[in-house]
């Protein structure tokens, strides 16, 4: 027997629909979604009936465009807004849909063209090759064409496994998301710099600055990597074996002074990632030689043992210039956005925020001025951009905490809350822009937004945020 999938109907599945309907106590196995029970010629479920609460039917009107969690509540997105649309009845990606549903379903606010704003690290090539316990992939501008100002890597090293030693043309920031690694590098003064760093820790090596990093622990490491270029490529790192592969012995014989036998056995290309011996503590691998000195820049930092700002629905680190000095080209803030929560509308003037979620379901609607917005659904893996200036807030749709990372190509973390700005500009010139008609609302509004308070993360009145009326069914 062939069972009806989303790929379609065949012949002998709309011949067993047609006897399902000749007679009703014959089961017949369908899959769960509103276009395969209709392509069947099946009467919907009353989940999907017009009595349903599920946005995604003609009958469902909301006024107020309120997400919809369709991962959290197992439902298919359909393209139905307020009795607008249709259902579909050619190939559909049930699994994409679920992760996007306001590009399936977008809110009756989104308008005109965008270009794209998000990329699942999901859809990054893995590069594995040769290598001994560890992977990278990496979502540039060639996987995320928005993404001009900032390009990234996330990078798995198992125990004692080593990123070989080697520098770039681009400055690198990282947060660690799981496990232990070892950091070494040495500064423009020849200072030489080791560290050992867990989960939520930062590190930051300028353009040029050469360095290593090795798993530790029983399960080594994973972090992600950003750099300073959209256009940047892991491979095109300067590294250590590939540079005296390429490089004659007679010519690294003289450079060490020692006989050109002692390098007979250099590896013939780059190592990148190797499975190394596994290392000591800090005291006993510090290098002690006579000319050594330690560098007196800090290369790491603790970002998630900063104190947090604590908001009405959530927290707010922010990691700069002015707690991380090293740090001058990205500046970044770790926030968390608590379940029915907003990290609130607002813009940052002086560079593009790049995005990368840790945990939970977000919605983000960006504003680019002209009539211009559109929405994206982000979930854990993905990264989103926001373009400078762009109005925008993210949203958590789901019933579990966001974690979310706003990384910027800048040297301090700027934004303006649309908050703030209210309730820092003349009453009357307020009232006039936006309820020159309607006083009453007028008072009502300023008496919220006059104190002019910034709290980041929002947690609004569910009683005031949503209507008084609600969606409904008609």
């Amino acid at each position: 027997m062939q069972l009806l999938s989303s790929r379609g109907s065949s012949i002998p599945q709309l011949l067993l629909a047609g006897l399902a309907l000749s007679n009703p106590g014959l089961a017949i196995p369908v899959e769960d979604s509103p276009r395969q029970y209709l392509l069947a010629g099946l009467e919907l479920p009353p989940k999907y009936s017009k009595k349903t609460k599920s946005p995604y039917n003609p009958d469902y009107r909301d006024p107020f465009d309120r997400p919809v969690d369709s991962i959290g509540e197992k439902l298919d997105p359909l393209p139905y807004r307020n009795g607008l649309g249709a259902s579909v009845l050619g190939p559909w990606n049930w699994e994409r849909s679920r992760q996007s549903p306001d590009l399936v379903r977008p809110p009756s606010t989104d308008h005109g063209d965008m270009k794209n704003m998000r990329w699942s690290f999901a859809d990054s090539h893995v590069r594995i090759e040769e290598q001994e316990g560890g992977w990278t992939r990496q979502t540039t501008v060639r996987e995320l064409g928005s993404s001009v100002d900032l390009a990234s890597v996330n990078m798995r090293l198992d125990k004692g496994v080593i990123r070989e030693l080697h520098w770039h043309k681009e400055a690198e920031w990282a947060y660690v998301l799981d496990g232990e690694v070892r950091i070494t590098a040495i500064d423009y003064e020849g200072g030489n710099f080791i560290d050992d760093l867990k989960t939520g820790d930062l590190w930051y090596f300028p353009s040029g600055v050469p360095h290593s990093l090795q798993g530790l622990g029983e399960n080594g490491t994973e972090f992600l990597l950003i750099f300073d270029d959209g256009a940047f490529s892991e491979e095109s790192t300067f590294i250590l074996s590939d540079w005296l592969a390429h490089t004659p012995k007679s010519v690294i014989s003289k450079n060490f002074n020692l006989a050109p036998e002692v390098f007979e056995h250099l590896p013939k290309n780059e190592k990148y990632i190797f499975q190394g011996s596994y290392p000591g503590s800090l005291k006993d691998e510090q290098p002690t030689g006579k000319n050594v000195k330690k560098s007196k820049y800090n290369f790491s930092h603790r970002m998630l043992e900063q104190e947090p700002k604590i908001t009405s629905g959530g927290e707010v680190r922010i990691t700069d210039s002015k707690n991380f000095p090293i740090s001058k080209t990205v500046a970044a803030a770790h926030v968390t956005i608590q379940p029915g929560a907003i990290r609130e509308m607002h813009w940052h003037p002086n560079a593009d925020e790049w995005n990368f979620f840790l945990k939970g379901r977000a919605r983000v609607t960006i504003f680019a001025a002209q009539g211009t917005a559109r929405t994206f659904d982000y979930i854990q893996g993905d990264v989103g951009i926001v373009p400078r200036n762009m109005g925008h807030f993210v949203e958590n749709i789901g019933d579990e905490p966001i974690e979310m990372l706003e990384v910027f190509k800048a040297d301090e973390f700027r934004d303006f809350s649309l908050f703030q700005w209210m309730g820092e500009t003349p009453k009357k010139l307020v009232v006039d822009h936006l309820f020159q008609d309607d006083p009453k609302n007028g008072e009502i509004f300023w008496n919220k937004v006059k104190n002019a308070e910034k709290d980041e993360v929002t947690l609004p009145d569910p009683e005031k945020g949503m209507g008084s009326d609600g969606a409904r069914e008609l």
